[in-house]
């Protein structure tokens, strides 16, 4: 049996406890003094209790329900300036690889939720919870690189509490559901504000637990590729000419070249308990996508079983009405031998 709280304590504490105490008090002095009111203060006291208990509402197990179980998938994307270098299948860059992956994994995980957070200089919730697949394929070819400058740098671990918020959320709402993470980046941590004090990656291993399947995927070569700089016009960018961005710390500020951390990104997947793949080029993701049964996850762990309880409040409920009534019963006793001395 359990207490499933029809009202909260504090209002069956503020509201009946003093009348508890006081049919309590009342019922105590009745038999001390005998007075008569003994018996009329019992049932007055056994009126409250039953109000209590019909708060605190307890009820036994009914059955067990199978619950319908949904894939909630969160794309994590790395949109800092690196993400633009031009070494993504042949010559062009990165983020041309994120948006065919996107599509990919929508065409292969159809009639989910989906929800994209998005990283650069900070991080951003850039699309909820949503079944709406076209917003999100809206939103990949729309996905341009933070502007070069308001770059703060890279940093892997920049969408860490975004992605907490947002998948700590989604468990809290649905916990039956399962939920898919695609972490897509190169892995650089050029910049330590969003790192730990010593300037290390601070871990996704807290994250794991809301986190049943999916993958890290990394974009870019050992050898790197030059990035183009971006004003927010379309005139620049990635695939424009406009000018490379240049490393000001070189003689010379050449162009700066970014190159893949793959030893980052395999850090990320192990500590979300996922799989890590490298994407030079655009094919399927369907060695991915293909061992995740979003059926057989939920099964294996029981989320798709929801026990229900049936309330008990019926006995308590009869006996209050049967209380209430001998209480008017008796009142309306009290009013007519009152009436009758008066006259």
């Amino acid at each position: 049996m359990i207490l499933r709280m029809l009202w909260p304590v504090w209002a069956l504490v503020l509201v009946l406890g003093p009348m508890v105490v006081l049919c309590g008090w009342a019922w105590w002095r009745a038999r001390r003094t005998q007075d008569g009111t003994t018996v009329a203060w019992a049932r007055r006291l056994g009126m409250t209790v039953a109000a209590v208990l019909i708060g605190l509402t307890p009820a036994v197990p009914a059955e067990t329900e199978q619950v319908q179980t949904n894939a909630e998938v969160f794309f994590v994307v790395d949109r800092t300036g690196s993400m633009a270098a031009e070494d993504y299948n042949g010559d062009r860059p990165r983020l041309e690889g994120v948006r065919h992956d996107i599509g990919a994994v929508v065409e292969a995980i159809p009639g989910a939720r989906y929800s994209v957070i998005a990283f650069d200089s900070q991080a951003t919730r850039q699309l909820p919870l949503t079944t709406d697949s076209r917003a999100v394929l809206t939103w990949a070819d729309t996905m341009r690189q933070e502007i070069t400058y308001y770059s703060a740098g890279s940093s892997i671990d920049r969408p860490l509490q975004a992605m907490q918020n947002a998948l700590e959320g989604a468990a809290e709402r649905n916990p039956g559901n399962v939920r898919l993470v695609f972490f897509m980046s190169d892995g650089e941590n050029t910049d330590g504000d969003d790192s730990s004090a010593d300037g290390q990656v601070q871990s996704f291993e807290p994250l794991s637990e809301w986190v049943d399947a999916g993958a890290v995927f990394g974009y870019g070569t050992p050898e790197g590729g030059r990035m183009r700089q971006y004003d927010g016009t379309d005139s620049s960018g990635a695939g424009t000419d406009a000018p490379y961005i240049t490393d000001e710390t070189q003689p010379g500020s050449p162009p700066a070249v970014s190159r893949i951390d793959e030893r980052n990104l395999r850090q990320v997947a192990e500590e979300l308990g996922v799989e890590y793949t490298h994407r030079v080029e655009p094919n399927g993701v369907d060695h991915i996508t293909d061992g995740i049964d979003v059926e057989e996850i939920a099964a294996a762990d029981g989320r798709r079983s929801v026990d229900t309880y049936r309330d008990v409040t019926w006995p308590i409920s009869a006996a209050l009405a049967v209380l209430v009534a001998w209480e008017a019963f008796y009142l309306s006793g009290r009013t007519r031998r009152l009436k009758q001395v008066s006259a």
